[in-house]
């Protein structure tokens, strides 16, 4: 247990820069409380001292804003930052050195007693603030979910889920098969140059329409030069793609 904490603290300080030492970290960090009074629960929990385990996850909630029920299953060196609004459902898995943010969710979407409703999160996930994750779903190791996204599909290893309903953007891998952006912690699961697909789409059709209506202009022009008169509506709009491409960003 004391190896967990040590662990655990350890862990916090290399991931919080606001963390100056340990035993601020030991008495001040609401997230740490939360997963040793955890620990606590699902001990008395798995021995089928159900009331009692619940009573101290309701503890824990009473003292820390963080809800963790404690039939869920939660790994080493888990860091859940601020915490304040987390919920964590019954059978929910949280795999090793996942980042969980405030007000986040793992929820479950089924009223099948005994059955797994809740998601697993595997090794390194980040979930950033206010995301829900909901279902029995899998969010792949080194994978990221952006604040405030929705996600009730399962995301790949080392992707990152955008948006309301989120969005899967898969990352590049370098020439030893790796993510490149996988392995580098990113606060709130936000990533460099990882935008919304829909948002992308969105660009390449702006430039797209763009792309036709320099070409029509060029025919119109070839047509006049060659003699063919070519009507033009009157009050038709010119098309700004800079400005539509703004609009989307």
């Amino acid at each position: 247990m004391f190896n967990h904490l040590k662990e655990d603290i350890q862990h916090i300080l290399k991931r919080d820069p606001a963390a100056k030492n340990a035993w601020e970290v030991l008495t001040c960090y609401p997230g740490l409380h939360a997963i040793v009074m955890h620990r606590w629960a699902n001990f008395f929990w798995q021995r089928q001292f159900y009331w009692l385990g619940r009573f101290i996850s309701h503890l824990a909630r009473f003292f820390t804003g963080i809800e963790i029920h404690p039939g869920a299953v939660i790994g080493r060196r888990v860091f859940i930052d601020h915490g304040f609004g987390v919920v964590v459902g019954e059978t929910a898995e949280i795999g090793d050195e996942c980042t969980i943010y405030q007000g986040v969710t793992l929820g479950g979407t089924s009223l099948a007693k005994g059955a797994k409703r809740h998601p697993t999160l595997e090794g390194g996930v980040i979930i950033g603030a206010g995301a829900q994750v909901l279902g029995n779903i899998t969010i792949g190791a080194l994978a990221k979910v952006g604040s405030n996204s929705v996600v009730v599909k399962s995301v790949p290893a080392g992707a990152t889920a955008v948006g309301n309903p989120a969005h899967v953007i898969i990352q590049q891998k370098n020439k030893n098969g790796v993510h490149n952006a996988s392995s580098r912690f990113s606060s709130y699961g936000l990533s460099a140059n990882a935008d919304d697909p829909i948002s992308k789409a969105l660009h390449k059709l702006i430039d797209h329409a763009a792309l036709q209506e320099r070409k029509i202009a060029y025919l119109q022009s070839a047509l006049k030069q060659a003699g063919i008169r070519c009507e033009m509506e009157e009050g038709v709009v010119q098309f700004n793609s800079d400005q539509l491409n703004k609009s989307v960003e």
